[in-house]
This record gives C-alpha cells, structure tokens and sequence, in this order.
C-alpha cells in the first residue's frame, strides 16, 4: 500500500452506520448496519429488564424501559464505554403496540447516536411481571488498517507495531 501515514489515535476510530440509498431508509433513528474495525473490544450485555439495583422491578412499561436504560449504561461505564460505544440493541416486549414510546425512550437516551436497532413484541419474558428486555452490543475501537482503508483512506505500509496508533503482537 502506498499513501500517507496513519492519523494519530484521537478517538475517532467510531462505527460507522449503514444505509444504503438502494433499499428503503430507516423507519425511525437507527442504522440498518453498523461497521466497526475488527481490532475493537467488545462488550455483549445479556438482556435487561426492569429491575433496580434493590431488586425492585420499575412500575410501568415506561419506568421498566427508563430502568433498563439505566442498567445498559451502568454496564458500559464499568466497561470503561460510553452510550457511543453501542451499536445494536434488540427490544422484547410484551405490550402490543409500544414500539413508539420504545422509540422514544430509546432516541433520548441515545441522544442522537445512531445503532442498529431490533423491536420484536413476544408472548412473555422469563417473568410474567417483565414487560420489557434489551440486550445490547457494544465496541470500543482500536484502528485497523483495514478498516480505514474501508473508508477510503491511504495507510502506510509500515508493520504492525511501528506505528504508535497500531498494537503490534502481545509479547511473553
């Protein structure tokens, strides 16, 4: 390969959202796909519902998605990731119709970062009283030469581990 150097590792290694101008856009806020370097570290959350740290369980669809929301960024904290970090989320609910006020809930907390996002409305969740689950995915980018060459830029030829922006092999 032949071009400039890599950047410098300023944090803007971010996924990419997806939607091609040959299908249909996106219903509401989200990407139909997410692309991310393969040289990330990844976070899955297992599905969240509506319980609080006590062990109470939030009253009411709405208060049940707020707590879930609550509980997603508590995990990505620890994680050391931020909301940004998300890139997919899928939505269980047991309440017919409420994929507008899921929506809803879900662009604010999102605060206009975009994932690839699934609503599905199920019989029941492991509880009869669980009106609501999301599980999430996250990534938090490390560069990749091909990633970057993905978005049309040149790279170097320099080995893995000569650039300070790129990790060479683990040693010992």
């Amino acid at each position: 390969m032949t071009g400039t150097a890599l950047p410098p590792d300023d944090g803007t290694f971010m996924p990419k959202s997806v939607n091609p101008r040959s299908i249909a856009p996106p219903s509401s806020r989200y990407a139909h796909g997410i692309i991310h370097s393969a040289r990330a570290r990844r976070l899955v959350i297992a599905g969240q519902v509506g319980i609080a740290v006590d062990g109470t369980l939030a009253e009411g669809f709405q208060g049940q998605l707020e707590q879930i929301w609550d509980n997603i960024e508590a995990i990505l904290r620890e994680a050391g990731m931020a909301i940004t970090d998300l890139i997919r989320i899928t939505v269980y609910s047991t309440v017919p119709g409420s994929v507008g006020l899921t929506r809803s809930v879900r662009d604010r907390r999102l605060g206009g970062h975009l994932v690839a996002a699934t609503y599905l409305e199920v019989a029941g969740l492991a509880s009869k009283d669980y009106l609501v689950e999301i599980d999430a995915e996250a990534v938090c980018e490390e560069p990749d030469l091909a990633f970057l060459e993905f978005e049309g830029e040149s790279v170097s030829s320099q080995p893995l581990g000569e650039h300070p922006a790129i990790a060479g092999p683990r040693e010992g």
